[in-house]
């Protein structure tokens, strides 16, 4: 199977951060990213990378923040990764802790079981945004870092990919909500569907588009993915 990458592409990450550990001494550096932490139904989950200390393969060169892929080149670059990388784990958690503990303590709570299941343990972590106190590895939250950072991307990829199969999923189990076309995330077609059909376990009962339905009221949609 061939893609066309190059069309519409940004600049690709760069190994910049990942560079600059190993001068200092560190070899299995983990790259974090979530997925899901904006819909309003389904899991939110963690991706975790190590790549290679050595080298970094040539496919690599291929690699974007997720959301800048098409869903063919993402699965497509999950298996690469999957199949490839030094190690590769996810962190899930449901709907119900996310609106017991919210949506940002989830994450990091997804963030800590990807770190926590990876086959080899990690000597520093580059995350997203985010930084993990709880977690006693040397780590470094990256702004921007799913767009600037190698193994940050490709953590990107492999969260999407993983959560997008878990909609596709909630799709055979819940006809009629569309969750394999809009992966929970609020599109207009999910707030309708919300509004005909009313909110599912899977919901997020906590966030307000989901509450405003629950309670009769007219909700707007939420466009895109975070």
């Amino acid at each position: 199977m061939t893609f066309n990458f190059r069309r519409n592409m940004s600049q690709p990450p760069n190994f910049d951060q990942e560079d600059k550990l190993k001068s200092k001494g560190y070899k299995l550096i983990a790259g974090l990213d979530e997925a899901g932490r904006g819909a309003l139904a389904g899991p939110v989950v963690a991706g975790a990378v190590i790549l290679p200390s050595s080298s970094y393969p040539s496919w690599l060169k291929l690699v974007r923040d997720s959301k800048e892929l098409s869903p063919r080149k993402r699965e497509f670059l999950f298996n690469l990764i999957s199949q490839e990388a030094l190690a590769v784990s996810t962190g899930i958690v449901p709907s119900q802790v996310i609106d017991s503990v919210n949506i940002l303590q989830a994450t990091k709570l997804a963030m800590m079981q990807a770190v926590e299941k990876l086959p080899v343990t990690a000597n520093f972590l580059l995350i997203d945004r985010l930084t993990l106190p709880q977690c006693s590895i040397p780590q470094r939250g990256v702004t921007k870092g799913d767009k600037l950072c190698f193994s940050i991307a490709c953590a990107s990829i492999v969260a999407k990919v993983t959560r997008d199969h878990i909609m596709e999923e909630f799709d055979k189990v819940y006809p009629g909500y569309g969750f394999a076309k809009h992966k929970g995330y609020g599109t207009r077609a999910h707030i309708s569907y919300l509004q005909q059909l009313g909110a599912l376990s899977i919901h997020r009962l906590s966030f307000a588009p989901v509450r405003n339905v629950a309670a009769g009221r007219i909700s707007s949609p939420l466009m895109g993915e975070d």
